[in-house]
């Protein structure tokens, strides 16, 4: 078994905070995630009709910032091979992402709770993505399900 480069629930402390090195969202990822998604919604990928509206041209899917920011936050290293399981998010949208925005992830943990008759424990995470202009775009709670060291020592050792 190769060994984790992420933190095992042990190792996460409430109050640890992290911050990704950002990302710019461009054309490229618009489009491609259109295509994966199915979502040609005209606010992402009409540049006539998105001049037209409020926000003046278009903006990123919404759903693309999230994925995004899982990205990001997976980069950290933090949760490479230890955790099991995302188990749920409460999300808002506030503020769009324009084309060309540079997206920054910034994590803290505000929550552990054992739970190893699911092999490990449940870390709440408190996300924001934040643009080059300091804008928190999107924000909200994240819950993973973190290995234990112990269970998995003890699973090697068997």
């Amino acid at each position: 078994m190769t060994a984790p480069r992420g933190l095992y629930f042990e190792e996460l402390e409430v109050g640890h905070t992290m911050i990704s090195r950002g990302r710019t969202i461009t054309e490229a990822d618009v489009v491609n995630f259109a295509g994966v998604s199915g979502d040609y919604n005209p606010y992402h990928t009409d540049a006539d009709f998105a001049s037209k509206t409020p926000f003046g041209q278009r903006i990123a899917h919404g759903m693309l910032g999230l994925s995004a920011a899982t990205g990001q936050a997976y980069a950290l290293g933090f949760m490479e091979r230890t955790v099991i399981a995302f188990m749920g998010l409460e999300w808002k949208f506030r503020a769009p992402i324009l084309l060309g925005d540079t997206i920054t992830v910034q994590i803290e943990v505000t929550e552990k709770k054992e739970a190893k008759r699911m092999g490990g424990g449940l870390v709440t995470l408190d996300v924001k993505l934040v643009n080059q202009r300091g804008e928190t775009t999107q924000k909200g709670t994240w819950t993973v399900l973190v290995a234990m060291k112990e269970i998995v020592e003890a699973t090697e050792t068997n």
